[in-house]
């Protein structure tokens, strides 16, 4: 049986999950992003079993109609949007997941989270490169204390979030559509309109589902009534911020800064205008990479491999 892995961008797959387990198979891993449909074909063509990294690379419709030999795909994470899952189910592909770490999923993406704010605030990227420059303090950073932090998402990911900025000190506020006052008061936030959420936030962070309810939620308006000195952080899903407009905003100064660790199209092309904007720390979608992450990621797929095999799969998601 061939079984192939992709997006190992850090090569690591084998050292984190026992694949030498599935003896007798021949377990391909692929280091390098296929964006290029052709070529992902191609790499997959007579793969029985495609383990999919997140949502790196997309399985839409068109793509299981040019992979008759699948049958299993497994995918980390206990959910992907980039998978047509309906499309899997007539080609008769089963759809396997993994779970993210367990309690440390949503920490893993928390502590991103305060790196990045962090980072933008006391300008620890630019600093580091003045010092290796030659150069001796650079900026002047501003204080989070006494400071308001505006959560938009308080799910798991977005209390555990909102708890460190009560270690620092910061006021608490939060809004998302189906959240309650009650909700937000057992995180210790105080609940808010979405406007005021855009209009008091000094740091302003995304932690929502993308749906077609929240994608372009932020846009050129919210973005003009945030503060001209406030944060917009973003670990959740790129197309939840529109980007051309968070671009503009950034350039014109109508916002301080952002951190962002998820784009519209990963990876992040080369001419796209985040590249270019000021004030910003941009990361490689790393919220959920590290150790026990990918671990438990790589284990359970093998689980799921070996599983379906026995006719017996597991954490179906289709």
């Amino acid at each position: 049986m061939r079984i192939v892995v992709l997006d190992d961008y850090q090569r690591v797959a084998r050292s984190y999950g026992p694949f030498d387990s599935l003896a007798g198979d021949e377990v391909e891993v692929l280091h390098d992003h296929l964006d290029d449909t052709g070529l992902l074909v191609a790499a997959l063509r007579g793969a029985e079993v495609v383990v999919a990294m997140r949502e790196r690379t997309a399985f839409p419709a068109a793509l299981f109609g040019e992979l008759p030999d699948l049958r299993l795909l497994v995918t980390t994470g206990m959910g992907n949007a980039s998978i047509d899952m309906a499309a899997a189910r007539a080609h008769d592909v089963t759809v396997c997941g993994t779970e993210m770490g367990g309690a440390g999923r949503s920490s893993s993406t928390a502590e991103l989270t305060w790196a990045l704010i962090l980072a933008v605030h006391r300008h620890v990227v630019t600093e580091d490169r003045a010092l290796r420059d030659g150069r001796w303090q650079t900026t002047v950073g501003t204080d989070l204390n006494g400071g308001t932090l505006g959560v938009m998402g308080l799910g798991k990911l977005g209390t555990q979030v909102a708890r460190i900025g009560q270690a620092f000190d910061m006021r608490v506020i939060a809004w998302s559509e189906n959240l309650t006052p009650e909700r937000a008061a057992e995180a210790g936030a105080e609940y808010v309109s979405r406007d005021e959420l855009f209009g008091r936030s000094d740091v302003l962070t995304v932690h929502l589902k993308l749906s077609p309810r929240t994608t372009g939620l932020i846009g050129a308006a919210e973005l003009a009534a945030m503060k001209s000195s406030a944060v917009l952080v973003n670990t959740s899903r790129g197309p939840i911020v529109d980007r051309n407009a968070l671009a503009a905003a950034l350039t014109a100064g109508t916002i301080a800064g952002a951190g962002l660790d998820v784009f519209d199209v990963e990876p992040l092309p080369a001419g796209d205008p985040l590249r270019g904007a000021p004030n910003t720390v941009l990361l490689p979608h790393v919220g959920y990479v590290t150790e026990r992450t990918y671990r438990t990621m790589y284990e359970q797929a093998v689980e799921d491999i070996t599983a379906w095999r026995a006719g017996e799969p597991l954490r179906v998601l289709n």
